[in-house]
């Protein structure tokens, strides 16, 4: 069988986000286990109006066109008000079949380490036919990141990135099969 191909996904498009810094981690931990191709997906870069206030056909196709080439997913989730971010709900929103039989993992931040966030997530990962992990980081902007900007997180994190990543390609490469 051929490499998985796993999304490290964005959650945030706002100015001054942090996980770009979140994402790039992920990526760098993923990458030392050479078991997979790993990318960032950065749903900023798709710019994707609100959902059905104009016409997006072509950012729509090659957001779906980006996920239809993943065969599973880390997503990078922050929480807002208890819950993910409009524009990561616009983001899953645009796409249905491409999501469809792939896993996905979570890794979250906040005051609770995004717990909330990542809880709201799964309920609409399930809607989308996606099989959500169970390891799940859940890092803390209280000692995570230094003043609140600049992402240093513990070495004990280490340990679920890497059970997370686990679970994800296992699932990912068992519904690839379902995709076949």
């Amino acid at each position: 069988m051929s490499a998985l191909n796993i999304g490290i996904i964005l959650g945030s498009t706002r100015q001054g986000r942090l996980s770009p810094q979140v994402g790039e981690w992920v990526k760098s931990v993923a990458e030392q286990r050479a078991d997979a191709n790993y990318e960032i997906v950065d749903i900023a870069e798709y710019k994707l109006p609100l959902l059905g206030e104009a016409d997006a056909t072509e950012q729509a196709t090659a957001w779906n066109a980006k996920l239809a080439s993943l065969d599973g997913f880390v997503f990078i989730v922050q929480e807002y008000n208890h819950s993910i971010t409009g524009a990561l709900k616009n983001a899953l929103d645009y796409a249905r079949d491409a999501w469809n039989n792939k896993a996905a993992g979570i890794v979250s931040y906040g005051s609770v380490g995004g717990a909330r966030a990542a809880e709201h997530l799964r309920g609409i990962l399930g809607e989308l036919s996606v099989a959500d992990v169970r390891v799940h980081p859940a890092l803390s902007l209280f000692t995570d990141f230094e003043n609140g900007s600049v992402f240093k997180p513990a070495d004990l994190h280490l340990t679920n990135v890497n059970g997370m990543l686990d679970q994800v390609l296992a699932w990912s490469g068992a519904l690839k099969t379902l995709r076949s």
